[in-house]
């Protein structure tokens, strides 16, 4: 199976269309050129194998991380 994460992009090079984005606290690199409309900083994207594949809507991508982070606590026993 695979997953698109939800990001927040927290920084774009211009030049090479790469982007920092912030998962659940940790941060990477993205390549940013496969979008079709532009990204700004801030935006929230789909992220998979550290390609954004699309912008999402705020309210889903918190909801879908919400979702992740009870996944994680399931599976640790129930600790956060």
């Amino acid at each position: 199976m695979c997953l698109a994460i939800p990001s927040k992009i927290v920084s774009i090079d211009e030049v090479t269309g790469m982007g920092v984005i912030e998962t659940m606290g940790v941060t990477r690199d993205a390549n940013l050129t496969l979008l079709d409309e532009n990204v700004v900083v801030g935006d929230w994207v789909l992220v998979h194998v550290g390609l954004a594949i699309s912008k999402i809507d705020p309210d889903e991508a918190q909801k879908t991380l919400d979702m992740y982070q009870e996944i994680i606590e399931l599976q640790d026993g129930g600790n956060p």
